[in-house]
């Protein structure tokens, strides 16, 4: 989903502070939205918790799954970074998943490749590090576009051995999904045979936006209909589970940080009227002042409560949050769920 999120969540930090946990700086100027209406209930209802971020979760929350991320592959091949479940005080009618990422294009080719030694190796140790969970989450984003059909062998081959280990159905079977409007050519991620193979799918629907795009939503309500729309005609509706964002994203209309030619250099000292330059060691420095423009989009409880609804009005079932930890905390009294796993109708204070 995910690494760049971290960074986008530690650079967000002065909006997360001020109405993170349902708090209110007593500085704050601007008001927020409230949620009006009913509860919003879904079957199924999942949440990531990151390593070392496990403060964040409560057996309190109204999560039906729990998503442990991640154990990630080293350049050799060996999983690495693997979550202990023990770490996580989850509710017993809660379940728990184990994530597994690889995050370098390269890495993913040679993991996935039957040419080579490493794609029996990588499953035996996705098989043997998820025993202590209820299931199994792939979240591999980077996959090469030549390497469809090898990839599909990839998971269909995952699969076998986790019920030749475990049995059938014992563990729940996922994978994370980019967002899509359609099918495309050699796609690495094709929803309708997904759906025949593994027990449930997150569609990422987030990111409309990034960090190097224009400025706007991570994901509009105009947006996520089109993928919806998609989502709903190429998987089956209890396998499907519409991912929501829960972080913010900021974009400046000039980044003074970077590498520069001295002519660039010198009109920006003159443009911000720098009078002094000094040598360090023979080596001239200078300090200036500039202003940029912030542009900010981002979730609260209101805009969280409001995609909700919406995707239980496209006839959605089951929605999944990335991340915990990340969201305005007032959203949890908002959600309601209907599986057998957890008690999902809770307050929280």
């Amino acid at each position: 989903m995910k690494k760049t999120f971290f960074l986008t969540f530690f650079a967000l930090i002065f909006i997360c502070s001020v109405f993170s946990h349902g708090k209110t700086d007593k500085t704050q100027k601007y008001k927020l939205n409230k949620p009006k209406g009913n509860k919003i209930e879904f079957a199924e209802t999942w949440g990531y918790v990151v390593q070392n971020r496990e403060e964040f979760y409560n057996e309190n929350l109204p999560i039906s799954d729990v998503c442990y991320f991640a154990a990630d592959f080293n350049c050799y091949g060996e999983l690495i970074d693997i979550p202990k479940r023990s770490n996580l005080k989850i509710s017993p009618n809660s379940r728990c998943h184990i994530v597994f990422i690889c995050d370098n294009v390269s890495l993913s080719h040679f993991l996935i490749t039957p040419q080579f030694s490493l794609r029996d190796s990588a499953i035996q140790q996705i098989v043997d590090a998820s025993k202590d969970f209820d299931g199994v989450q792939l979240d591999f984003e980077l996959v090469p576009q030549r390497d469809n059909e090898i990839f599909l062998e990839f998971v269909q081959l995952l699969k076998s051995k986790l019920e030749k280990t475990y049995g059938k159905n014992k563990k729940i079977y996922t994978i994370c999904v980019p967002a899509r409007t359609k099918l495309l050519q050699n796609d690495i991620f094709p929803y309708e045979k997904f759906s025949e193979i593994f027990d449930r799918i997150f569609v990422m629907a987030y990111d409309e936006h990034w960090s190097t795009s224009s400025p706007g939503p991570i994901a509009s309500l105009e947006w996520c209909e089109k993928i919806t729309n998609y989502a709903n005609s190429t998987i089956p509706s209890e396998k499907l589970i519409m991912g929501i964002p829960f972080y913010a994203r900021t974009w400046v209309d000039e980044t003074p940080q970077g590498a520069w030619i001295f002519e660039t250099m010198n009109k920006k000292f003159i443009e911000n009227n720098v009078k002094k330059i000094t040598y360090e060691n023979e080596i001239p420095t200078t300090n200036y002042k500039q202003t940029v423009n912030v542009k900010a989009y981002f979730n609260d409880a209101y805009s969280l409560v409001e995609f909700c609804r919406f995707y239980k009005n496209q006839g959605i079932q089951n929605v999944g949050f990335w991340r915990i930890g990340q969201e305005d905390t007032e959203f949890w009294n908002w959600i309601k769920c209907t599986s057998h796993y957890v008690d999902c109708n809770l307050t929280l204070n």
